[in-house]
């Protein structure tokens, strides 16, 4: 084996805890920084030899990281530091806006390909491998309907957008898919399913002291792209019960393409997700595609990229030749 990929994470929340615990799980690769705002000596990391490091320092060991992986969150830190950092490192990032893809992917493509950077942008499962099912259904089976369901599960990005609300102290969100939508979706039926009717969402709250919890809920349930769009329950809980109940991370969910071939049969492609901990399955598809990173920017491939731009063999630490033994 060649020298070893050479990883830094920025951000040490859940998902960079993640990342650092993904990346002894492939040994072309090693950790050698992590990278945070918070004090680094507040931080122990998974192996006690990883150096913590400040933010302020990155520009210190530029040399010394092959991929950035940017661990932050979508609502806030992610859009001023992608195109940031993108200048300056090849990053691998998870921002998870749906409707704020093309803004951000313009935003980080243009300081990325001048300074000969590469740049992939939100991925993990959704976005990121549910996409690429979402294009391999319609491609596969051009007459037909692509439905998505999420959960039962938490949440980070929309729990990172509760907890950024005036007056929230602590906070959690599940997304909770609708038995019956996917029933109905799963017999080869077509039905048109509004964005109601797919999901609910479940948030369980701790206050700040004196906080008003009618302004709270309201500030949830009207957010623009995470909660206005559903039926948004908010429940106000203490800090023991956050701890006692919602500790776990689990969640999941289906991509479904109902489609009919050109003989008039009904044909039904379905993936699916059941994960125990979403940051550390997360972090693990972060993991992967930096190596993607990697080598595409060898090729001289610079500039944003997505899932969609990445060959599926550059995500495997194999070569061509093992890949076709293997597994083709």
């Amino acid at each position: 084996m060649g020298e070893k990929i050479r990883i830094g994470i920025v951000g040490y929340g859940n998902l960079g805890r993640g990342v650092a615990l993904a990346v002894p799980q492939n040994p072309d690769m090693e950790l050698v920084g992590i990278f945070t705002r918070r004090q680094p000596g507040d931080i122990e990391a998974p192996d006690p030899s990883t150096p913590v490091l400040s933010f302020d320092s990155l520009d210190d060991g530029r040399d010394d990281v092959d991929v950035l992986i940017l661990c932050g969150g979508s609502k806030d830190d992610l859009p001023e530091q992608g195109p940031t950092l993108a200048a300056r490192f090849n990053t691998v990032d998870s921002f998870d806006t749906h409707a704020r893809i093309p803004e951000y992917f313009a935003a980080v493509d243009a300081p990325a390909r001048a300074a000969g950077r590469t740049a992939l942008i939100s991925t993990g499962w959704d976005p990121g491998m549910f996409s690429l099912n979402r294009v391999y259904g319609e491609a596969l089976l051009p007459e037909g309907e692509t439905y998505t369901f999420w959960g039962k599960g938490l949440s980070q990005g929309h729990s990172d957008a509760v907890r950024r609300v005036p007056g929230v102290a602590a906070g959690v969100q599940y997304t909770v898919p609708s038995e019956e939508a996917i029933d109905a979706v799963r017999s080869g039926r077509h039905p048109e399913l509004s964005t109601r009717e797919k999901h609910r969402r479940e948030c369980y709250v701790v206050l700040e002291e004196g906080a008003d919890a009618d302004a709270v809920k309201e500030a949830i349930v009207t957010m623009p792209h995470y909660f206005a769009d559903y039926d948004t329950e908010v429940h106000f809980i203490s800090s023991e019960e956050l701890r006692r109940d919602h500790g776990a991370m689990p969640h999941g969910g289906f991509v479904i393409r109902s489609g009919t071939t050109g003989g008039s049969h009904a044909q039904v492609v379905e993936y699916r997700l059941q994960l125990e901990s979403n940051p550390e399955f997360t972090a693990s598809v972060l993991v992967a595609y930096a190596r993607a990173v990697h080598r595409l920017n060898a090729e001289g491939q610079v500039g944003a990229k997505t899932v969609f731009d990445v060959p599926p063999g550059l995500l495997s630490p194999k070569s061509p030749d093992e890949l076709r033994a293997e597994l083709l």
